[in-house]
């Protein structure tokens, strides 16, 4: 799916391969962090890029501009939910560069996908509870903690 939106003085665009080397970058700090428990091989970054600008019909990568600039990026994952019976947006990765940060960028993101997502019936996310400045942001935008715990195995 390719976008293009214009929120206020910010552009979200579908991410494209020319955005390869600075997406990396920040997916590199974003998954150095601490606000990530499992941290990624530049490997797997590397596909994650490839899969957001190819033909993977289940993610769709997102950068942010302003005045030409990468301010950040941001991933949503398609997937099905049985209990709320329709399509279930993950926002798997939120970034922004610090010196955007602050700036509304992220609650335009958010806005920006339920545009995009008019189909789904839910969006989900992962916090790390000590994340206080995103946990303040989903919140605000009206997100909750679940009550379920998560489990994982990795193949």
């Amino acid at each position: 799916m390719k976008v293009e939106m214009k929120k206020g003085e910010v552009i979200i665009r579908s991410m494209q391969e020319k955005d390869r080397a600075e997406v990396l970058k920040m997916m590199q700090i974003f998954y150095a962090s601490d606000v990530v428990i499992h941290k990624a091989d530049d490997e797997t970054l590397q596909k994650d890029i490839s899969d957001c600008v190819g033909d993977c019909p289940y993610v769709d990568g997102y950068v942010f501009e302003i005045e030409g600039e990468i301010a950040g990026y941001g991933i949503a994952a398609t997937g099905y939910s049985t209990e709320f019976g329709g399509v279930c947006i993950w926002l798997e990765d939120l970034y922004m560069k610090p010196e955007y940060r602050g700036h509304g960028i992220g609650r335009k993101f958010f806005e920006a996908v339920e545009e995009i997502y008019t189909d789904a019936v839910r969006f989900r996310l992962e916090v790390e509870k000590e994340n206080a400045g995103a946990v303040a942001l989903y919140q605000r935008l009206g997100y909750n903690f679940c009550a379920y715990d998560e489990m994982s195995k990795e193949i």
